[in-house]
């Protein structure tokens, strides 16, 4: 189950996991001692586990709750950020991003429309590209943001997200069960060779490559109309489709970070906003799934 969080319940968890007690959480965020309780009585009830072991001398986060706390003081620092950006004056220029194709439509076109709202005259081109392309056109001064994974040799730039490649199959066709397994690729051949097709080697699986695609939609294409399976990152598992599990003699291909890299000259207003938009975009589709 999928349980979308109220930012205000978000935030009286913080204020309670850093004060250690009900009593100054509740003056923090302006709320009686009872009404922080059964905030966070409500968000127990919401996640299934207790968040708080409570003690004689305060309280203490549970296992639960450590998990929960990083993601949340995130969240709040990001709508914090946001509030006070809206209070300052529109921005303008010109700001070039990079960003891998299948975030085009679920996190860029999110980023944008807040964006754009409220920076009408900026200038924003977008490129869709592999992410060697981006960090090279980053690296040339044609981009001022890229946005790219990173599965090794991974760099000091800002992760949003881990987001690992996985085989996917459709549940219509199962394609997973033909023999030799029927595949689909991209065109280039580095990433394909040394992960996708390496991950099948490993585990033993005969395959055969049965569709090349130089994007992301044309391999979920692939697999949704049932021709073969596809290395799909996790977050864009296309509509009935799923993922290959290792039980199934899969597993991940790779242990991909979404990173975020910003040019050395990229120092504009416009650019470090339109950076804002994208990292509340990410962020904004944290939720705590419950098995």
């Amino acid at each position: 189950m999928t349980i979308h969080l109220d930012s205000d319940l978000l935030r009286t968890f913080v204020a309670v996991a850093e004060a250690g007690n009900f009593t100054k959480a509740a003056e923090q965020v302006s709320r009686t001692q009872s009404a922080v309780s059964m905030q966070i009585k409500r968000l127990e009830d919401m996640v299934g586990d207790a968040l708080f072991d409570r003690g004689s001398r305060g309280v203490s986060l549970t296992r639960r709750g450590q998990e929960l706390i990083i993601n949340a003081r995130r969240i709040v620092s990001l709508i914090e950020e946001t509030a006070a950006s809206l209070k300052a004056k529109p921005l303008d220029g010109p700001v070039r991003i990079g960003i891998p194709e299948e975030y085009s439509y679920s996190i860029l076109s999110r980023a944008l429309g807040m964006f754009s709202k409220q920076h009408p005259k900026v200038e924003i081109t977008v490129r869709y590209a592999h992410s060697a392309s981006q960090i090279e056109a980053l690296e040339a001064g044609e981009l001022d943001l890229a946005v790219v994974f990173e599965w090794e040799d991974f760099s000091d730039g800002e992760v949003l997200m881990r987001d690992p490649t996985v085989w996917v199959t459709s549940n219509l066709h199962c394609q997973h069960e033909e023999q030799p397994l029927p595949v689909a690729l991209y065109n280039r051949d580095g990433w394909c060779k040394d992960f996708a097709l390496k991950s099948l080697e490993v585990r033993g699986h005969p395959y055969r490559v049965a569709y090349t695609s130089d994007t992301t939609g044309g391999l979920k294409l692939a697999v949704a109309s049932g021709l073969a399976i596809a290395p799909v990152s996790r977050s864009n598992i296309p509509p009935d489709c799923r993922e290959l599990t290792a039980a199934e003699g899969f597993g991940d291909i790779d242990a991909s970070n979404v990173v975020l890299h910003r040019a050395p000259g990229a120092t504009s207003e416009a650019i470090k906003g339109m950076a804002d938009a994208i990292r509340e975009a990410f962020y904004s589709r944290l939720v705590v799934t419950v098995s």
